[in-house]
């Protein structure tokens, strides 16, 4: 097989959405973000004869946690086919096999000329046996700390609408009801003019809450990057003024929606604690905008998984929960190491910050 980088947005694009655009994080728009934050990519095109059997954007890392080369939900193989995540079959693993060797040797070489200690891998296959003895056999191992979410929650919003709501939790339901009927107000966004208001919230919740922030820059950029292709809205919800209370923002509660072909994604969120069910009502015109958009799902991206991410989760996850839907995990992130050395100082990092973070 050969390795090619594709630097033809139409190329990538097309293969993107022909097997279900299943994770933003390996679109043109995420490439172009990692740009925007001074990070060198490459998007790479997995080639068998003359066929595109699978993409890979790799990010090239260089911070004071290590250097390494990050494949961020991938890499996406022609098998995913409009699935979130897969499970190979046995007519398809020597060509995956086989994918991933090449692409490995691929990298481990630029790793070597360049100066990176490893390659960092978090595929969106199947968490199962068979697929984590895959990485294992050429090489990999599974890495001490996550970069981006391993486990999902999502929901199919094929359904019409009244369906979509009876499979939520009773409690879910009865606040998105009450929600309306005491009209609170959710206004999407799909300019730079919510922003401020949005940052406000997300200030008032890692303060509240006490979790490292993303930068203002990185959540600025990051809506910019998808906005390019109207793929990316801020959603912001407020009371009527008749119950807004004193001491409380106009706005309680905001979120990033990132959209692909197939999907919405809830990859931001803020809130203040309201007793209003602002929060509700703001999932539930994000799901209705991905159902507008001809999306045939709306994830709610990272949940609690016991080992792998922090306890503090749990509430979140609950939240996530109660709209119905269903569990997605993927085969943990995992390490090829390319120099001992670099590598053992990034995973003592590592290893410390999952330490940190309660994990």
């Amino acid at each position: 097989m050969v390795i090619n980088e594709i630097t033809a947005k139409n190329v990538w694009e097309k293969f993107f959405s022909e097997v279900g655009s299943p994770s933003f994080h390996q679109s043109w728009a995420w490439g172009e973000f990692q740009k925007s934050l001074g990070y060198k990519i490459m998007r790479l095109g997995i080639y068998h004869k003359d066929d595109l059997i699978a993409i890979a954007l790799t990010i090239k890392i260089r911070s004071k946690r290590g250097k390494f080369l990050f494949i961020p939900h991938g890499p996406l193989f022609h098998i995913h086919e409009t699935k979130l995540s897969v499970s190979i079959n046995e007519n398809k693993i020597d060509t995956v096999t086989e994918g991933l060797n090449s692409l490995t040797g691929y990298l481990k070489q630029a790793a070597q000329e360049q100066g990176f200690s490893f390659i960092r891998v978090a595929p969106i296959f199947t968490n199962n046996p068979e697929n984590n003895k895959l990485f294992a056999k050429l090489g990999y191992r599974k890495s001490p700390i996550y970069i981006h979410a391993e486990t999902m929650w999502v929901l199919d919003i094929t359904q019409n609408e009244d369906e979509i709501l009876q499979g939520m939790r009773k409690t879910t339901r009865y606040l998105i009801r009450k929600s309306i009927k005491e009209n609170i107000k959710v206004t999407k966004y799909n300019d730079e003019s919510a922003f401020n208001e949005f940052w406000k919230l997300y200030e008032a919740t890692f303060n509240r809450e006490g979790f490292t922030p993303y930068p203002k820059q990185f959540i600025l950029k990051e809506f910019q990057a998808f906005n390019t292709d109207q793929n990316s809205l801020f959603f912001l919800g407020k009371v009527p003024s008749k119950f807004a209370q004193e001491g409380l923002p106009i706005f309680q509660a905001g979120s990033l929606v990132l959209f692909t072909k197939s999907s919405g994604f809830y990859h931001q969120g803020a809130s203040v604690h309201s007793p209003y069910p602002v929060t509700y009502d703001l999932q539930w015109h994000s799901i209705l905008e991905a159902k507008r958009r001809g999306c045939r799902y709306y994830n709610f991206y990272g949940i609690y998984k016991p080992g792998r991410t922090p306890t503090s989760w749990k509430g979140l996850t609950l939240f996530k929960q109660g709209f119905g839907g269903f569990e997605v995990d993927y085969v943990p992130t995992h390490d090829y190491v390319v120099a001992k050395s670099g590598y053992f100082i990034s995973s003592s990092v590592d290893k410390y910050l999952a330490w940190r973070r309660g994990i």
